[in-house]
């Protein structure tokens, strides 16, 4: 058991229980912002590997449309920059967890896909830097 304070109009003390159930347990999604979705889809799906997990209609400018890898429980969320305001200024930060960058780097450029440098050692992993059609900045991470 834990004791927490709530912070309210007057100071309470509350006792709660840990359960794992109500904590924050992984990334559920990340939105990358996309000048055309059926495009996007492609380069995520036939490139990258992913597979579609949740698509569904917002109206005429789109569809929530989230891609994730087999078996990963994040999702990638391709939003119509049509829909947000000020897209441009957001950039996501995504890293992919792979069991060999090198390895993933030549498949990957053998498809197509730019990056942006050959993968690199350091003391705490190996990366590999990418972009989609869009612009958006992608890493590959595996451990030294």
């Amino acid at each position: 058991m834990q004791w927490v304070c709530v912070p309210q109009a007057h100071l309470h003390f509350v006792q709660i229980t840990h359960n794992s159930n109500k904590m924050i347990r992984y990334i559920k999604t990340v939105a990358v912002y996309v000048s055309s979705q059926p495009d996007a889809c492609v380069f995520y799906t036939e490139k990258l590997g992913l597979e579609v997990r949740r698509r569904e209609s917002m109206g005429a400018e789109g569809e929530w449309l989230e891609l994730a890898p087999k078996g990963g429980q994040t999702c990638l969320v391709l939003y119509p920059r049509a829909m947000m305001v000020e897209w441009e200024s957001r950039r996501p930060s995504i890293v992919f967890h792979c069991s060999d960058v090198e390895q993933t780097f030549q498949e990957l450029a053998a498809k197509g896909v730019q990056f942006k440098e050959i993968p690199k050692r350091m003391p705490w992993g190996v990366f590999a830097q990418f972009t989609d059609p869009d612009g958006n900045e992608f890493l590959l991470y595996s451990q030294a």
